[in-house]
């Protein structure tokens, strides 16, 4: 099961924003998309969930626009996790959860499966103290993870996720990473993120695709996408690469020039 970027284009009004992307994502790795603000990652992200069409082009899952799948067709077999989601809904955390089973409900409501797929989604996001919990009363970090959770909870093929960290600190970040890392390597899902954090990218992406104003500049694994000239360009800094006792660290020292 394939999902692919053919060719997207997309403008908002008179300003470009995707340029003629073409990509391949394969299920059984976790692939990272890095940038700038304004690179366009969130913007390709949602085209690859169906969420926005572009002017030119297409994503495909399977050699299907993913566009032109019913709503929820496509929810069963792609979860997307938005970068800053609004939750206004008073309901406690593990009702918030089973929201991601939506697309699977039959006519007689939750199934035995809906609640074990629940059950799962909440002790892999750690959130067991918190199931009963308003989620409107969660901090930031807590509703990051419980919206991971509602993705999780889903059980779809693929997971494409805008700033999943967000919100996290640093030892929810590493376990959220984690998980992604078994979903793809363990389960034989695919998962694509959006990060900030070059650090991040280059210890747990299996391969990293580099944006910059609206064009992809690299696509390869982290050693090979990450190199310091080409960081260099896109951001306009100055960075030094070298290996700590985790793996490849990037280290940003200053502006370029």
């Amino acid at each position: 099961m394939s999902l692919r970027a053919q060719d997207i284009t997309v403008r908002f009004g008179d300003r470009p924003v995707l340029a003629g992307i073409t990509a391949d994502f394969a299920k059984g790795g976790v692939i990272a998309i890095v940038g700038p603000n304004g690179a366009g990652k969130s913007t390709l992200l949602a085209c690859l969930a169906g969420l926005l069409k572009p002017g030119v082009g297409a994503a495909l899952l399977d050699g299907v626009s993913v566009a032109t799948m019913l709503g929820r067709q496509r929810a069963k077999r792609i979860a997307f996790l938005v970068q800053t989601p609004e939750i206004a809904w008073d309901i406690d955390v593990r009702a918030f959860i089973g929201l991601g089973r939506t697309p699977h409900l039959g006519a007689f409501g939750p199934s035995g499966e809906d609640h074990a797929a629940v059950d799962a989604a909440i002790a892999a996001a750690n959130l067991e103290t918190f199931a009963d919990r308003p989620v409107t009363r969660m901090s930031g970090g807590e509703r990051a993870r419980a919206l991971i959770a509602r993705a999780l909870a889903g059980e779809t093929d693929w997971l494409l996720a805008d700033e999943p960290l967000t919100g996290l600190d640093p030892g929810h970040a590493l376990d959220a990473l984690a998980l992604f890392r078994g979903m793809a390597h363990d389960q034989g899902r695919g998962v694509v993120v959006t990060l900030h954090d070059l650090n991040l990218a280059a210890r747990f992406a299996d391969r990293v695709l580099v944006m910059n104003e609206g064009r992809l500049v690299a696509d390869a694994a982290p050693d090979v996408a990450l190199t310091p000239q080409l960081l260099s360009d896109v951001y306009g800094v100055v960075v030094r690469r070298h290996v700590g006792e985790t793996g490849p660290l990037i280290e940003v020292l200053g502006r370029a020039g």
